[in-house]
């Protein structure tokens, strides 16, 4: 007789579960508006950044303004200060999301709902508690840039 206890199905997911969602890429469509906005400007700035050229100037064309351009280039630098590794983007054009883009659409997403434990819930274990402050402020900046732009 085995002494390995078996759980319900809707309690915790299988080994084969937990794959196949890995490989699932979600999409950006998934996100906050905001959020999805956001990474089309992390991956824009990638693409300046690999140019040498400045991206303010396309940045506040597309988003509209130039005070949601500087916020959500002072949170991409933020980003690339306090991440534990370099950040992965998906190309420019793609509806996918990498990890990295999952893990910052969810922070934006949170931070935009005021789901300040979701928020932590997304960075717990990645990111150090004292830097997430950090992200979490220039979230509330980012978001508020943008509602005030609306």
């Amino acid at each position: 007789m085995s002494n390995r206890r078996s759980t319900p199905a809707n309690q915790a997911p299988n080994t084969a579960e937990i794959i196949a969602n890995l490989a699932r890429s979600p999409r950006i469509e998934t996100l906050h508006p905001i959020a999805a906005r956001f990474i089309y400007s992390l991956r824009l700035i990638a693409v300046h950044e690999r140019a040498s050229r400045d991206p303010v100037p396309e940045l506040a064309v597309r988003l509209g303004s130039v005070e949601v351009a500087a916020k959500a280039l002072t949170l991409a630098q933020d980003i690339k200060r306090l991440w534990p590794e370099d950040v992965h983007l998906a190309r420019f054009c793609c509806r996918c999301l990498s990890h990295d883009e999952t893990t910052i659409g969810t922070m934006i997403t949170s931070a935009a709902a005021r789901d300040t434990a979701r928020f932590d819930q997304a960075l717990a274990g990645f990111i150090r508690p004292d830097r997430c402050r950090k992200l979490l402020e220039g979230a509330i900046a980012l978001i508020s840039a943008e509602l005030r732009a609306a």
